[in-house]
């Protein structure tokens, strides 16, 4: 399972952090992965108000961290974790400007009818410390929280908040943190079930990525979908994008990887290949299955239309199979 946290608080070493911080690690022992985005380190520019994402699908803004980075995280990620501080009864500037930005992914899901993937079944958490102890402290955070992950395509599942927290290190010394963080984890073991399913191809461009993508769709609450290459291409296959863009599922902003940089970060019950051949690493205990699929890069879209018919079949009657 991949753990995004969002961290919006301009103090690296304070209380939010060190809350996001004991989250993380509580999951990584559960055998996540987990990364880390500090926004206020971040080169991420404000909404423009153009409405260009929902003329086109797409941010006007093309070369700062929020679509080299974050866009491609937010879409690989089964549990987004955002943590701020309260200020003036919201996330802070900095973490909010990324939350404005997710405007672009709000405009594919309801102005161009795209769905991501992993919607279904991704989860969003909050974390939040404020000086105060209005009982309608984390009101407005919750609010801007909730239409966050609506965007992204993510259920919010819960917000912890600590109230009367402002000086440096007093979290640490709170008696329920340990209890509280064990609490959220037990709300999301579930996803920590999961079978794990390595669907790899050449460049992990197309096949694998539309495999992944339909499996994560209908089965993402017991199947954790992975997809690697053996060797991956610069970016995914834009004729797959638009095949799939037909049916309604978006893959924008994923991301070729290595089958040995996603069998570092978990080893698979299963893999799936589709071509890499000799190139696929033996794993002992691991079940292997081969399919037998040309590769459509430069080939006719139709052709690349039947590739996806063929692997959805083919990812249907695999999840029939595992239960």
């Amino acid at each position: 399972m991949f753990v995004l946290g969002l961290q919006g608080s301009p103090r690296k070493k304070g209380n939010t952090n060190y809350l996001l911080n004991e989250f993380m690690e509580a999951v990584r022992k559960r055998g996540a992965v987990t990364e880390v985005l500090h926004a206020p380190e971040m080169n991420i520019l404000p909404c423009l108000g153009c409405g260009n994402c929902e003329r086109k699908g797409f941010c006007a803004i093309k070369n700062d961290e929020m679509v080299t980075t974050v866009y491609p995280l937010l879409r690989r990620a089964d549990l987004v974790v955002l943590a701020s501080p309260v200020y003036f009864y919201n996330v802070t500037a900095q973490l909010k400007t990324l939350i404005d930005r997710s405007q672009a992914l709000w405009a594919r899901k309801y102005k161009h009818g795209l769905d991501d993937p992993g919607r279904l079944h991704r989860k969003g958490l909050f974390l939040s410390v404020g000086a105060t102890k209005g009982k309608n402290l984390f009101d407005g955070m919750s609010l801007t929280g909730r239409y966050f992950f609506d965007a992204i395509g993510s259920e919010y599942t819960d917000l912890l908040g600590y109230r009367r927290i402002e000086e440096p290190g007093e979290l640490a010394r709170h008696p329920d943190v340990e209890k509280d963080v064990a609490a959220l984890v037990e709300k999301i073991e579930p996803m920590f079930a999961r079978k794990k399913i390595l669907f790899a191809c050449r460049e992990n461009a197309c096949r694998s990525q539309m495999a992944s993508a339909f499996a994560r769709q209908l089965a993402g609450d017991r199947i954790e979908a992975l997809n690697a290459g053996s060797t991956p291409a610069d970016r995914i296959n834009p004729e797959m994008e638009a095949v799939m863009a037909e049916i309604g599922i978006d893959m924008a902003y994923r991301t070729p990887r290595s089958i040995d940089a996603a069998i570092e970060e978990a080893q698979p019950d299963m893999i799936v290949t589709m071509g890499c051949g000799e190139q696929c690493p033996y794993i002992p205990g691991v079940k292997y299955i081969d399919w037998d699929l040309p590769d459509p890069a430069g080939q006719p879209v139709e052709f690349m239309r039947e590739i996806r018919g063929d692997i959805r079949k083919r990812v249907e009657a695999l999840l029939g199979e595992t239960g």
